[in-house]
């Protein structure tokens, strides 16, 4: 590794890294679903010590991915009960202002939403809306796609939701210094 910082074959600071998230949860009775930060109409939710916002927990470890940084669960586990049934909105800012704060910032973001019900094209201006609002970008910046299972097993046919996420960030100057603490639920 350090021959090859030394070489100049590989930049120790790259302006632009990519990273890769993933989440699924059950679906469940009794709960809100949320996704992307908005609530969609439905009798079931997804079941989560936080709202279980897969759309959001995917995005999170996506932006926590490309800068190295620990999981989702790492810094804000569901063993913690400040985050018991917290809108995971917060976690996905206090992931931004770590990413800021390293000197990076969103170029762009891709979403999948995988499930077969409830529907998610009517809400996929509001979802991704939603998203770029929390993030402060235009929403052109964030793209999202509704695949259904087509009846295989990926997801359990009617009784999840999963989501994938993956963001391109950019850095003009890196930084190392200390990384402020997660935001406190409301």
């Amino acid at each position: 590794m350090a021959a090859l910082l030394q070489s100049g074959h590989l930049n120790p600071h790259p302006k632009y890294r990519t990273g890769l998230g993933f989440d699924a949860h059950e679906l469940v009775a009794g709960r809100r679903l949320m996704l992307g930060g908005v609530h969609i109409p439905s009798k079931l939710g997804l079941a989560g010590h936080s709202d279980a916002d897969v759309l959001l927990h995917a995005l999170t470890d996506a932006l926590l991915g490309a800068l190295a940084l620990p999981d989702i669960g790492a810094l804000f586990p569901d063993t913690d009960a400040k985050w018991k049934d917290a809108a995971s909105e917060l976690m996905l800012k206090g992931t931004y202002q770590r990413v800021r704060a390293k000197g990076f910032r969103l170029v762009n973001a891709d979403c999948v939403l995988v499930c077969d019900q409830p529907k998610l094209v009517p809400h996929s201006v509001a979802i991704r809306a939603s998203i770029a609002r929390m993030l402060g970008v235009p929403v052109d910046r964030i793209g999202l796609q509704a695949k259904t299972t087509e009846g295989t097993r990926l997801a359990l046919k009617r009784k999840s939701i999963a989501a994938m996420a993956i963001v391109l960030v950019e850095g003009d100057c890196p930084c190392m210094g200390t990384v402020p603490k997660a935001a406190k639920p409301r």
